[in-house]
C-alpha cells in the first residue's frame, strides 16, 4: 500500500519559510549547474567553455553543444536539489512542503 503523507493547511509561517528556503536551493543550484556545466566542457573539449555564444568566430556547432550541456546541467541540477530540499523539509516537518500534493498512486494497476 502507497505511503500517504498529510497535507495539513500551512499556515503563512510556513509558506514563507518554505519560499525562501525553495529559492535558496535554487539559487544554489543554478551556481552549481554553471560549475557541473564548465567543468563537463573543459574534461570533454580541453578548452574553455564559450562565454559569448553569438560571436561569429565560434562554430555553430560549438555554440549548440554548450547551450545543450548548460541546458541538461542545469535542469539536472535543479531537479536533484529540489529533491533534496523536498526531503530535507519532509524529515524536519513530517509534512509536504506548502503548494506540493501527494501523487495519487494505485499499485499494481494502471489508473483508469
Amino acid at each position: 500500500m502507497a505511503k500517504t503523507v498529510k497535507q495539513p493547511k500551512g499556515n503563512r509561517s510556513s509558506r514563507g519559510t518554505w519560499k525562501v528556503f525553495n529559492a535558496g536551493t535554487t539559487l544554489m543550484g543554478g551556481i552549481l549547474a554553471r560549475q557541473v556545466a564548465s567543468t563537463t566542457w573543459r574534461v570533454t573539449t580541453g578548452r574553455k567553455p564559450p562565454t559569448e555564444t553569438q560571436h561569429p568566430d565560434l562554430r555553430a556547432v560549438e555554440a549548440l553543444t554548450w547551450a545543450a550541456i548548460t541546458g541538461a546541467s542545469v535542469e539536472l541540477t535543479k531537479v536533484f536539489i529540489n529533491r533534496k530540499a523536498v526531503s530535507y523539509w519532509m524529515r524536519s516537518t513530517g509534512n509536504l512542503p506548502p503548494g506540493l500534493k501527494p501523487i495519487d498512486r494505485v499499485e499494481g494497476a494502471a489508473k483508469k
